[in-house]
């Protein structure tokens, strides 16, 4: 069984020992970053040829144009109709709560009048055409189609292309059934930073997009980050993170599933549980020995665990909220007595789940917040995805005669502070003509 870590507070090193263990080495891969780059370079000169050429080198599918790549509505609709009753009904279910939180979330443009009949405001547009990368084959997503695509349905976008691998055709049903629920408008089955490349400039067949979100390997994330700049993009997300803060009255079963729900994403995961229960890491940590080799993805969760999972003993429920504003992590549970005590002392935190009965896991699905969360500890400024990432704002200003003279003086006189008098002239001719 792992040995997962063991801290406590009130060791004289222990704020080193938690530093080394959030810690997680960025360094990027110089082979991907090549590797990306020239693919990219290409795509950009060569377009469709390019995209053509990687998808029949790297997912081994042929195809004469980037047209024939393209998913036919019909395809999608078909694909949803196939499935099992139980599964359509449950991504129905999930799209149509996650579509309803996020319709909260909708800015409205506004204005207000100043006294002199100087009105200023913010206009609030949708992006014209915003890209999703969804990974493909045999890995099935259809929840990052629902919690990338729903919110910017919700915002208006003009136009939402979906990229989809299907690496030696492997076509996933699930994934084409949740674009179709989604009413996605057009679906590419390319992949790879190939895909990023041809929505981030654009090709014959493919136009350019102005952001781009969804998950995927190192090479879409490498993409990502060298297109940002020339369109917008959602993140650059790192390993999935979970951090229990319990009070030792939940039942340690639910406690270590819930740190494997995370573990089991990959060998660089992290799971934490921070209690002021001594007896209680014991009983979570005899429930992580009976459970864990029951579980399909046992290495994977074992290798994450003691790399990167810990059981921390804190003095208090305070200290432990203090610990989690430091780690700052992408999914927090708070399964605790009274939940709403503790909630408004976290800061920094991508999603906090309240209570015993609110599994991460729930948030990963169906509960209706986007599970496109910080993570790495930029939960400290950055939140998780939205309908506001699929809106602009533009500042509205509408000066009155009157105003041109009372905000012009102002302006001159700044103008002319920073040496620019060009400025100051244009201010003043609104208001020394009348």
């Amino acid at each position: 069984m792992p040995e997962i870590k063991r801290l406590s507070t009130t060791q004289p090193d222990f704020d080193a020992q938690l530093a080394a263990l959030t810690a997680l080495e960025a360094a990027q891969d110089e082979q991907v970053e090549r590797a990306v780059a020239q693919i990219l370079d290409d795509v950009r000169r060569r377009g469709d040829a390019a995209v053509l050429d990687y998808t029949a080198r790297f997912d081994r599918v042929q195809a004469a144009t980037v047209a024939e790549l393209e998913i036919p509505r019909a395809e999608l609709e078909a694909a949803l109709q196939r499935l099992p009753a139980a599964q359509r009904e449950a991504l129905e279910q999930a799209a149509e709560r996650i579509r309803r939180y996020h319709e909260r979330q909708r800015q409205e443009s506004w204005t207000y009048t100043e006294a002199d009949g100087t009105v200023l405001g913010q206009q609030v547009t949708p992006l014209d055409r915003a890209g999703l990368y969804v990974p493909g084959g045999k890995a099935a997503y259809p929840s990052s189609v629902l919690m990338n695509a729903l919110p910017a349905k919700v915002a208006g976008v003009g136009e939402l292309i979906m990229v989809v691998p299907t690496p030696g055709g492997e076509r996933n049903e699930l994934v084409f059934a949740a674009a179709a629920i989604c009413g996605v408008d057009r679906v590419y089955a390319i992949g790879g930073a190939q895909a990023v490349g041809a929505l981030a400039y654009g090709t014959e067949t493919i136009p350019q997009v102005d952001k781009i979100v969804g998950p995927g390997n190192a090479y879409v994330a490498a993409a990502k980050r060298r297109v940002f700049g020339t369109v917008g993009i959602d993140m650059v997300a790192g390993p999935s993170e979970i951090l229990v803060l319990c009070d030792g009255k939940t039942d340690p079963d639910w406690i270590a599933m819930d740190l494997f729900s995370q573990a089991e994403h990959d060998e660089v995961a992290q799971a934490i549980l921070i209690s002021p229960d001594a007896d209680f890491l014991d009983r979570v940590a005899a429930s992580i020995d009976k459970l864990l080799p029951g579980m399909p993805r046992k290495a994977v969760i074992e290798t994450s665990l003691r790399n990167r999972g810990a059981l921390i003993l804190v003095r208090d429920l305070d200290e432990a909220c203090e610990i989690a504003n430091r780690i700052a992590p992408e999914h927090l549970e708070l399964s605790v007595e009274e939940p709403e005590r503790w909630a408004p002392k976290i800061r920094h935190a991508g999603a906090i789940f309240m209570g015993r009965y609110t599994s991460e896991s729930l948030g990963d699905y169906c509960a209706g917040p986007n599970h496109v969360l910080p993570t790495s500890r930029t939960a400290r400024f950055s939140s998780p995805l939205g309908v506001y990432d699929f809106q602009k704002r533009s500042s509205l200003i509408k000066v009155s005669r009157a105003g041109a003279e009372t905000l012009g003086r102002i302006a001159s006189t700044l103008a002319y502070g920073e040496g620019l008098p060009a400025h100051a002239r244009s201010a003043e001719y609104r208001f020394q003509g009348q």
